[in-house]
């Protein structure tokens, strides 16, 4: 049996008070018996994104190199535990809002880089990070088949998908959501937020979890707080943990993947697709041929 725990925290702008607090909340999930823990994106730090500044370029680290990543493939190892972990990339010259899939073992199982990269006030992303070119990926963890997105990643039924026909059972995206800037005249996500995956969960028949931040960030005058809400759902959509938008916690689920597995091949969405006709999914207009 799979148990998978959802990390809900706060950061501040200290890198090894952020990953000391979060290597101490997956052990308080351990010892609840989880074996795949999720933590929120880029939990090193505040997210500095809500601005544009090249002060913040240097945060970002090569994998190779990283500080904190090979503390988190010690504590995978002492713990026996499978841990997606969100990081600000350097690669040369490009700069990635990244995960690394670390197994049971401590071994690096490969690198997801954000494939949508989102543009709005207090999110502007695209200064920073170059747009992901590994492909969505199904990593075959100790704890089952996992797949990863990235926070705006999850409002896109196409990376569920392709992650599911690649034999993910399990989706998740770590995550940095909250509140917009008045002008932007957005309203409160959460609630599309939760649906949108839900339905993920539900159109691919994978249990899926959502890792949020909370509290409220102020970057140079600008605040911004961040709704929480994190949660665990089934494949049939129901939610098995959920937090409220201000508590810093961990969610634990039970996943019972065979079940997952014989409900999904009984229920015939994969059987049943038509890919053929699909040709309009790789355009940006829809149209599949020019006159």
């Amino acid at each position: 049996m799979t148990k998978l725990a959802v990390v809900q925290m706060s950061m501040t702008s200290n890198l090894e008070h952020n990953v000391e607090k979060a290597i101490s909340m997956v052990r308080d999930a351990v010892s609840q018996g989880a074996n795949l823990v999720l933590l929120p994106e880029l939990f090193e730090n505040l997210y500095w994104c809500q601005v544009q500044r090249e002060q913040y370029f240097s945060l970002a680290n090569p994998l190779e190199s990283h500080p904190f990543i090979p503390k988190f493939q010690a504590l995978a190892k002492e713990l026996n535990v499978v841990l997606p972990i969100s990081f600000f990339e350097r690669a040369n010259q490009a700069h990635y809002n990244s995960l690394v899939m670390i197994d049971a073992g401590g071994e690096l199982l490969g690198l997801y880089r954000k494939s949508h990269i989102p543009d709005g006030p207090g999110y502007t992303e695209k200064y920073y990070f170059n747009p992901g070119d590994t492909g969505f990926k199904s990593f075959p963890t100790n704890a089952g088949n996992v797949g990863a997105g990235i926070c705006w990643d999850q409002w896109y039924p196409e990376s569920a998908r392709a992650m599911a026909l690649q034999g993910a059972e399990i989706l998740l995206y770590p995550t940095a959501i909250g509140s917009e800037p008045e002008s932007a005249g957005t309203p409160d996500t959460r609630h599309m937020w939760q649906r949108v995956m839900i339905g993920h969960a539900v159109a691919n028949l994978c249990y899926l979890g959502a890792a949020n931040r909370v509290g409220t960030e102020t970057i140079e005058g600008n605040d911004q707080r961040y709704y929480g809400s994190s949660f665990i759902c089934d494949y049939t959509g129901e939610k098995l943990a959920e937090a409220d938008d201000s508590e810093q916690t961990v969610l634990i689920a039970n996943l019972n993947l065979e079940k997952a597995k014989n409900f999904r091949a009984g229920f015939g969405f994969f059987r049943d697709r038509r890919p053929e006709l699909y040709q309009s999914l790789l355009t940006l207009d829809g149209k599949t041929r020019r006159m």
